[in-house]
């Protein structure tokens, strides 16, 4: 069949939060917008779960908070990293924010909701199962994307192409765009195991032996990520599951007696680190943002966060000149000129922990001990306290700026 063609004036690419989050606002001020992810369905499991106090924040502003909150999830109030024999907490109760917490929730559940509401606005489209597959340009202008759909090919046309795409971003690829790798010296293997109800409620990071293994509590089971080093998936696959079993009863005894229900590879989930970033985050017609232009270590649980702050810096600095035609190359410049220093920062931060403790744990084993100041820290309040500000808010939150076209009712299920 012949190509389907479409007109909208703000195509995202990739339907995850930086993406649903931009789509969402955009239209919420006016803007017509058509999100585009290649999936059918948001259904993924080991995707970032964690809602932080800054997203928890943005939803208050929106006016959606009491409505999120009513979602499943879990609060976290702190999260306790044992690092040999140091326990260190990121305490996030003194946050100044509404929620002195995060929100542990299914990161469907999250999209799913903005996607819901995003439908009350008319210039709202969501095309569920569409994976771009190459950018349209004009005399050096992007000016659409290519993608293949359900029904077939398709051509969306758009003053302005958002490339939220994630770390294998097929935007910034197509467009050229120079990435420079940071490098990680890391893979995670996520997986899940049965939760016993007297166990704690808090997420915690567990260091020894030459292992890692992150918790998270999601009621009636764990989500869990074990650290192996970089590349090491496949040794560690030849070694068998019962080795695997092992491991993890090794660093984590309280759970040894459900490790066996680990019974395919199947289960586990490998995630390849990588923390890249875009030296430039546009072109004419074109702009990156969340992992696409960023790519974040899973140190923290940050990547959501950034993701979401991301899509709240671009819908308030673009939503006017879209609404208007008039956007240009210096309104996708002050989106990155914005964005740029957190989303740095944040990687160096991440690569230091890298470096000096996740690096150190896993080449170590028992002799493994954090360096002086995070043992140092360990004993301080305000320490806890700002490691849970970094953490459960982030470097330069965003505020909702845009304005609010007329919504409609909620779409009937």
């Amino acid at each position: 069949m012949a190509n389907a063609k479409r007109k909208t004036t703000c195509a995202i690419v990739g339907g995850g939060p930086a993406g649903v989050m931009l789509g969402f606002l955009l239209a919420r001020a006016g803007v017509n917008v058509t999100v585009m992810e290649k999936h059918a369905d948001f259904f993924r499991d080991f995707r970032g779960d964690t809602i932080h106090a800054s997203t928890l924040e943005v939803m208050h502003e929106l006016g959606l908070l009491d409505a999120f909150l009513k979602l499943p999830h879990q609060e976290a109030h702190r999260f306790d990293l044992h690092l040999g024999t140091t326990r260190l907490s990121a305490d996030f109760s003194h946050l100044p924010t509404r929620c002195k917490y995060i929100a542990l929730m299914p990161q469907w559940d999250f999209l799913n909701f903005l996607a819901e509401h995003g439908r009350r606005y008319p210039g709202f489209r969501l095309l569920m199962g569409t994976e771009v597959t190459d950018l349209i340009e004009d005399d050096g202008r992007v000016v659409g994307v290519r993608a293949t759909g359900a029904d077939g090919e398709i051509e969306v046309r758009a003053d302005l192409v958002a490339g939220t795409d994630g770390r294998h971003s097929i935007v910034r690829e197509r467009a050229g765009l120079s990435v420079e790798n940071l490098g990680a010296p890391m893979d995670v293997l996520w997986m899940r195991l049965p939760r016993e109800a007297n166990e704690g409620d808090e997420p915690a990071l567990i260091a020894k032996a030459g292992r890692i293994l992150v918790l998270i509590n999601r009621g009636d089971y764990w989500q869990c990520a074990y650290l192996i080093a970089k590349g090491g998936y496949d040794a560690l696959v030849a070694e068998g599951l019962p080795a695997f079993r092992a491991r993890l009863a090794a660093i984590a005894p309280f759970a040894a007696d459900r490790t066996g229900g680990l019974t395919s590879w199947d289960q586990i989930k490998l995630l390849t680190v990588r923390v890249d970033r875009l030296e430039q985050w546009s072109r004419p017609g074109l702009l990156c943002i969340g992992d696409a232009a960023h790519a974040m270590s899973p140190i923290g649980g940050v990547g959501v966060n950034l993701a979401v702050q991301d899509g709240v810096a671009a819908a308030n600095r673009l939503a006017a000149p879209l609404a208007a035609g008039t956007v240009s190359a210096a309104d996708l410049a002050a989106v990155q000129k914005r964005r740029q220093f957190p989303a740095r920062l944040t990687q160096r931060l991440q690569i230091l922990a890298q470096d000096n403790i996740i690096r150190k744990a896993l080449a170590e084993g028992d002799d493994f001990r954090p360096p002086l100041p995070v043992r140092m820290g360990s004993d301080f309040s305000f320490v806890q306290r700002r490691m849970g500000r970094l953490v459960g808010i982030g470097v330069r939150p965003e505020h909702v700026e845009t304005p609010e076209a007329p919504p409609t009712a909620l779409p009937t299920k």
